[in-house]
């Protein structure tokens, strides 16, 4: 089954379980977000003109939230940077419509709770466990290098340290490991010059959007 970046993300922000989020809202919105953007890469649809995400192609990816990413670029009066877009395009709309793309697909179930038994909550437990289990064992192949970084698994890896999900996904590989090979990978020749540097300016916008988010809810709740 082919899922795109955000989909994969998805899956592992998400306890395979309980349908529970593993990550914190701001980590999997903003990693969702960017994940949208690193698709639209991969697949040519945009690029950087001047520091700013243009549309140089606007033909249909073929998923639904990833063209109404590319519309919204394609729309924009004038090119925005990076970080502007992760902001623009994260959001609850977004995140539901890959859930419900996902259970509609067989892969999740969607299940009715209540808290204290007053508060309705929606879980998205898997009910194929297949498509994300191929995810983690590629992810994890390629951190314990047995296979090479392909761009796509390269793009993802990246995206989930950008997160600060490291951890949580990856709890049974040695910390040590994990921190080397990730700048491996990231100082790697696994993608063009030019699309490494749409990739590496989208993860640092996401990175720069995490970090202002928790700074912000720090600063709050003090």
């Amino acid at each position: 089954m082919a899922l795109t970046l955000a989909e994969e993300f998805l899956l592992l922000a998400y306890d395979e379980s309980s349908g529970r989020p593993l990550a914190g809202g701001t980590e999997i919105n903003c990693g969702l977000a960017g994940s949208l953007l690193l698709e639209l890469t991969l697949h040519g649809r945009v690029d950087l003109a001047h520091g700013r995400v243009a549309a140089i192609d606007r033909t249909p990816v073929g998923n639904p939230e990833v063209d109404t990413a590319l519309d919204r670029i394609g729309d924009e009066l004038k090119p925005r940077k990076a970080d502007w877009w992760v902001r623009k395009l994260q959001g609850k709309e977004l995140q539901r419509g890959l859930l419900d793309g996902l259970a509609q697909r067989g892969v999740l179930s969607e299940e009715q709770h209540r808290v204290l038994g007053l508060f309705p909550v929606q879980r998205f437990p898997e009910r194929d466990p297949g498509p994300e289990l191929a995810v983690r064992t590629r992810l994890a192949d390629t951190l314990r290098g047995v296979q090479q970084a392909d761009d796509r698994t390269a793009a993802l890896l990246c995206l989930v340290h950008a997160c600060r999900m490291d951890r949580k996904v990856f709890p049974d590989i040695d910390r040590g490991l994990v921190k080397r090979r990730m700048k491996e990978i990231s100082d790697g020749a696994w993608a063009g010059k030019a699309v490494r540097s749409v990739i590496d300016s989208i993860n640092a916008a996401v990175i720069a959007a995490v970090v202002a988010a928790s700074t912000a809810g720090g600063a709050a709740s003090g």
